[in-house]
């Protein structure tokens, strides 16, 4: 019998509890970074033929600003996985912690680079809707389906476990719960593993993140991780920024990390990774092939540069390793260009 993604049925989510309710700005987040690279994505800034599947698109335009800020995040990202899963030759695991409505995968399996397994990690209510989008479209379920040996797929409300790809409803708060349900879909720790937290560390607090950054130092023997968050914000821009979130019931729980770039490389040497590197996002943006800036910025007319660049400087790549000599990721920065 083929594999299937109808058994066992889909199981609803359960109701909200209080600590869901604590977590709506939280979870608004997500919804807003999805929208916006939905946007980004429909007005060519870079090709995603299947985030549509999986996110609207609305008819409130986004600021040219905000569409190069994310083409420049999805690059560099993307950039040092890559990196990554040359230097391992796929032989690794990715776990995305904080992953949203996230399409990697399918994008990692066209250009014929998947890792071992790749997992994802996130509010069991964002699970839930992104399992429900995979269900029923074909374009989404179909490739795990294919990769997969077994005559059923593991797929629960909050949970779809296959042979190459695990998505996992969990609190990154609650570390002893999400190692168990990593473990339960074959997490393994002897694989060199990438861990990518993209806006999630902050939205903790210092103590939550130090301890989600120490369970990734000493749970893998060989690892990589790479944090897109806030940076500088202690200037009146930044403020302003607090401020902002602040309004919409989103609080940035993390935001004395975010000080500098110094402090965002400090924490994680301090959480006991062996390197760290990290470069704001006007930097990265400065270093970026230029035909390629060349043809993004003929997408849209950019009224004030000014404005791009304090935007920009607000938000940062970072990235530390542990067991980095087997790694080689002395200069990996190169990867970014």
């Amino acid at each position: 019998m083929a594999a299937s993604l109808r058994d066992p049925p889909f199981i609803s989510s359960p109701s909200s509890s209080s600590c869901d309710t604590d977590d709506e700005g939280v979870r608004g987040t997500c919804e807003d970074a999805s929208l916006c690279k939905r946007f980004a994505v429909s007005i060519g800034y870079w090709h995603d033929p299947y985030i549509q599947h999986l996110v609207r698109l609305t008819k409130e335009r986004k600021a040219p600003e905000i569409n190069r800020g994310y083409f420049a995040r999805v690059h560099g990202v993307s950039q040092l996985l890559k990196a990554f899963l040359r230097k391992t030759e796929c032989h690794c695991q990715i776990l995305n912690l904080g992953a949203g409505m996230d399409t990697t995968f399918w994008k990692l399996k066209d250009e014929d680079l998947l890792p071992s397994k790749y997992f994802e990690v996130d509010f069991p209510m964002i699970v839930t809707r992104k399992l429900h989008n995979i269900k029923n479209k074909p374009l989404l379920s179909k490739p795990i389906i294919e990769l997969h040996s077994e005559d059923m797929l593991q797929m629960d409300g909050h949970t779809l476990d296959s042979k190459r790809y695990a998505i996992i409803g969990a609190d990154l708060r609650d570390l002893s719960e999400l190692e168990e349900k990593l473990k339960k879909c074959n997490m393994n720790t002897q694989l060199p593993t990438l861990l990518i937290t993209e806006c999630v560390l902050v939205y903790m607090t210092p103590e939550q993140s130090t301890s989600l950054l120490k369970w990734a130092a000493n749970t893998f023997e060989t690892a990589m991780l790479i944090n897109y968050e806030q940076v500088n914000m202690d200037d009146r821009f930044g403020q302003i920024m607090i401020e902002n979130l602040r309004r919409r019931q989103c609080d940035l729980a993390g935001v004395e990390t975010c000080k500098s770039l110094e402090s965002q490389k400090e924490r994680l040497l301090a959480s006991g990774w062996e390197t760290a590197s990290a470069v704001d996002m006007m930097e990265l943006y400065s270093r970026l092939p230029r035909a390629e800036v060349s043809r993004i910025e003929s997408l849209e007319f950019l009224d004030e540069m000014e404005l791009l660049e304090q935007l920009m400087q607000h938000y940062c790549l970072c990235w530390a390793t542990k067991g980095g000599q087997e790694l080689g990721t002395d200069h990996i920065f190169v990867a970014l260009m």
